[in-house]
C-alpha cells in the first residue's frame, strides 16, 4: 500500500512540474515530453499513471467548467492544454510499451497474490482466452521478466515460486521446439481404425512418438500413461512434482492444443473431418487437465491450477461454430478411460456461472449422460442449461436442450412429455430458422409418437404414418443441410419405428444409413444402436449371417462406453450361438476382416469374452 501511494505522489508532481514547465515556455516539442515519460515512467505502473493523469484531468476541466474569473479560467486552460498535449504522448508511450507493460503488470499481479494462488494467477495470465492473448514470443519475456524479478526479491518463499514459474516457461518453450515438427505427423502413420487420441502405443495415437521428443520426466511419463490408456488420477496421485513441471506441462499442452485446432480447422478439403477432430482435440485436452486436477487433490494449490486450466478449454471450445450440441463426446475416447472422462468433466462446471459457456457445457454433459442411462442426471443438466441458455439468450442452446430433454423422456418411457418438449423445439426452431434444431424436434417428435402408440396399444395406422411422416421430414431436413448427427438420429429413429411396426425389410433400410452417418459423425451411441436395431431386424428376416455381423459390433461398441442396452443385444446373440453352434464363430471368423478397421483386433478378440461375461451374469 505504502509503495501505490510512493508511486501516486510521484506521478502527480511529475505531471504537475511537466504543467508548470510547458507555461513558463520550457517545452519545446512534443518530443521533449515523450523523452520526460520514458525517463520517468517505471515498467509496471502505468495503471497508476493513467489514474493520476485522470484525477489531475477531471480537476482542470471542472475548473474550466466552473471558473467565472477571466484570468483563473484562461490559466486553467492554458494548464489544461498542457496536459492534453501529455495525454498525446502518454497514448504514444502506451503503444510503444505495451507490450512490456502487459508483462511488467503481470509480474506484479503474481506477486501480489497469495502464495497458495500463485499459479493459478500464472495459469489466468497464459490463459488463451484473454483478449490479447500472449504469443510465444511475450510468453518468453514473461519467463525473462520472472527470472530477473527473483533476482531482486528478498522473500524466500516468492523467490522460489517465481524460479520455478520462470523455469517452467522456458522448458515448455523448449519443449515445445522439438514437439513442433511432429505436431501432426502421427495422423500419417495412423493406417487403421478411427481417428482420433485414444489406442494403445501398438496401435494408434501421438502419445508415445510426444513422449519422446521431451526431456522432462513428468509430461514424458503423463504422455506414456494415456498411451497405455492408464489412470491420469492414479499417475498425479503418485507424481512428486514442483511448480515449475506443471508450468512446463501447461506450456507443452497449450501449444499442441493450438496447434492442432489451428491444423485441423483449416483441413478445407474436408470440413466436417477438420471440425470432427478439432471437436476431439478440445475434448481430450479438457479431460486430461481434469483428471490431473483429481489427482492432484491432496494439494489444493495444484489441483486448482489444473480446474482452472480445464475451464480455459472448456470456454474456449463453447464459443467455436462446431461446438456439438447434440452430442459427439465419445468420438475421442476409448476403453476405461473413455467411461470416466464424464465424472471427470462434471467437478469444473461447480465452479461457472451462470454463462452461454456453461448452458453449452452442461449440454454436452447431459447428452453424454442420457447416453449411458443415467436419465435423471441427464436431465438435471439438460433443465440447468435450458434455464441458463433463456437468461442469456442463446436460442440455438434453448432448442438443442429441449431436444435433449425430449429424446431423455423417450428413454425414461415418459412419452407425453418427451411430445411436449419436441413441440416446443419445433416451434422455436422455425420462429429462429435452425435448420438442425428443427431436423432434430421432427425426428423427436415422430419417435415420441411412435412409443406413445405402442404403448397405448393403439391399432389405428394412420397415428404411426403421421408419425413416420414427421421423421420422413426431418431426415429430408438434416440431408439439405448435410448435417451427419441430425440424418444419423432420423434414419436411427425411423428404423427404430418400423421395428416397433413390425416392418423389418422397412426398418433395414434406414438403421443401415443411420450407422453408415453415425459412422461419419463419429457417434458411438448411435453406431452401437443402428447395428443392435439391425441384429433385430435381421434376425426377425432370417439372415442369421448378417444378424451375427451387426449384434457383435453393436454389443461391442455399446459396452465400450458403458451402456447397459449392450446386454439385450448380447441376449440375441446367445439365441444365435445357440441356433447356429459352431457356425456362429465361423461367422465370425468370415467377417473378420470387416470388424477389424471399426474396433481393431483387440475389440475383435473381446467379443467372445463380452458373450461368456454376459452368461456369468445371469
Amino acid at each position: 500500500m505504502t509503495e501505490s501511494i510512493s508511486w501516486q505522489e510521484r506521478y502527480l508532481n511529475f505531471i504537475d512540474y511537466i504543467i508548470e514547465i510547458t507555461l513558463q515556455g520550457k517545452i519545446r516539442s512534443k518530443e521533449q515530453v515523450y523523452q520526460m515519460l520514458i525517463k520517468e515512467i517505471s515498467s509496471g505502473t502505468g495503471e497508476i499513471f493513467e489514474r493520476c493523469f485522470d484525477e489531475r484531468f477531471q480537476t482542470l476541466q471542472n475548473q474550466v467548467d466552473t471558473e467565472t474569473d477571466e484570468l483563473k479560467k484562461a490559466k486553467a486552460n492554458r494548464r489544461l492544454r498542457a496536459l492534453k498535449t501529455i495525454q498525446g504522448e502518454w497514448k504514444r508511450w502506451e503503444k510503444q510499451n505495451q507490450t512490456q507493460e502487459a508483462i511488467a503488470t503481470s509480474v506484479q499481479q503474481i506477486i501480489n497474490t497469495e502464495t497458495r494462488e500463485r499459479l493459478t494467477s500464472l495459469f489466468n495470465i497464459i490463459d488463451p482466452n484473454q483478449k490479447q492473448s500472449l504469443t510465444l514470443k511475450q510468453l518468453q519475456k514473461l519467463g525473462q521478466a520472472l527470472q530477473n524479478q527473483q533476482l531482486e526479491t528478498t522473500d524466500r518463499e516468492l523467490k522460489k515460486d517465481l524460479q520455478q514459474f520462470a523455469t517452467g516457461i522456458t522448458q515448455g518453450l523448449k519443449a515445445w521446439q522439438k514437439l513442433q515438427p511432429c505436431l501432426v505427423s502421427w495422423i500419417y502413420d495412423q493406417s487403421r481404425g478411427q481417428l482420433g487420441f485414444g489406442g494403445t502405443p501398438e496401435k494408434r495415437g501421438p502419445w508415445v512418438l510426444w513422449s519422446e521428443q521431451v526431456n522432462s520426466s513428468f509430461p514424458e511419463g503423463l504422455f506414456n500413461t494415456i498411451a497405455l490408456e492408464k489412470s491420469i488420477v492414479e499417475f498425479a496421485e503418485q507424481a512428486d512434482i514442483k511448480g515449475s513441471d506443471l508450468v512446463e506441462l501447461a506450456v507443452i499442452l497449450q501449444c499442441l492444443q493450438r496447434g492442432l485446432v489451428e491444423w485441423f480447422d483449416k483441413l478445407i478439403y474436408d470440413g466436417k473431418v477438420g471440425a470432427k477432430l478439432s471437436i476431439a482435440t478440445f475434448l481430450t485436452f479438457a479431460a486430461i487437465w481434469c483428471q490431473l486436477a483429481n489427482g492432484f487433490q491432496a494439494r489444493p494449490s495444484l489441483s486448482n491450477s489444473c480446474f482452472q486450466v480445464t475451464l480455459q478449454i472448456l470456454r474456449a471450445f463453447s464459443q467455436r461454430e462446431y461446438f456439438p450440441l447434440y452430442g459427439g463426446i465419445f468420438a475421442s475416447f476409448s476403453g476405461e478411460y473413455l467411461q470416466n472422462t464424464l465424472s471427470y468433466l462434471d467437478e469444473p462446471l461447480q465452479r461457472i456461472k451462470g454463462t452461454q459457456a456453461k448452458a453449452r457445457i452442461l449440454t454436452l454433459l447431459g447428452y453424454s449422460q442420457q447416453t449411458l442411462g443415467e436419465y435423471s442426471r441427464a436431465i438435471e443438466f439438460h433443465q440447468k442449461a435450458l434455464e441458463i441458455s433463456q437468461e442469456t439468450k442463446d436460442k440455438l442452446c434453448e432448442i438443442a436442450n429441449l431436444n435433449h430433454l425430449s429424446r431423455t423422456c423417450v428413454g425414461m418411457q415418459n412419452y407425453s412429455e418427451a411430445i411436449n418438449y419436441s413441440q416446443r423445439a419445433l416451434m422455436f426452431s422455425r420462429q429462429v430458422g435452425d435448420k438442425k434444431g428443427e431436423a432434430n424436434a421432427l425426428a423427436n417428435f415422430g419417435f415420441s409418437e411412435v412409443f406413445q402408440a405402442r404403448e397405448e396399444e393403439v391399432m389405428e395406422t394412420e397415428v404411426y404414418e403421421n408419425a413416420i411422416n414427421y421423421l420422413q421430414q426431418g431426415l429430408k431436413l438434416s440431408e439439405s443441410f448435410g448435417d451427419g448427427q441430425s440424418k444419423s438420429l432420423c434414419f436411427s429413429s425411423l428404423g427404430i419405428a418400423f421395428m416397433v411396426l413390425d416392418k423389418p425389410e422397412d426398418a433395414l433400410l434406414y438403421l443401415t444409413g443411420g450407422w453408415e452417418a453415425a459412422q461419419y459423425s463419429g457417434d458411438l451411441y448411435l453406431q452401437g444402436l443402428n447395428l443392435a436395431y439391425l441384429a433385430q431386424a435381421y434376425y426377425s428376416l432370417q439372415n442369421l449371417e448378417k444378424a451375427v455381423f451387426a449384434g457383435c459390433l453393436g454389443m461391442y461398441l455399446l459396452e465400450q462406453i458403458g451402456i447397459n442396452e449392450w446386454r439385450k443385444t448380447a441376449g440375441l446373440m446367445i439365441i444365435l450361438k445357440g441356433l447356429l453352434g459352431e457356425d456362429f464363430n465361423q461367422i465370425l471368423n468370415q467377417k473378420r476382416s470387416e470388424i477389424l478397421p471399426v474396433i481393431g483386433v483387440d475389440g475383435y478378440d473381446y467379443i467372445s469374452e463380452l458373450l461368456l461375461k454376459y452368461q456369468q451374469s445371469l
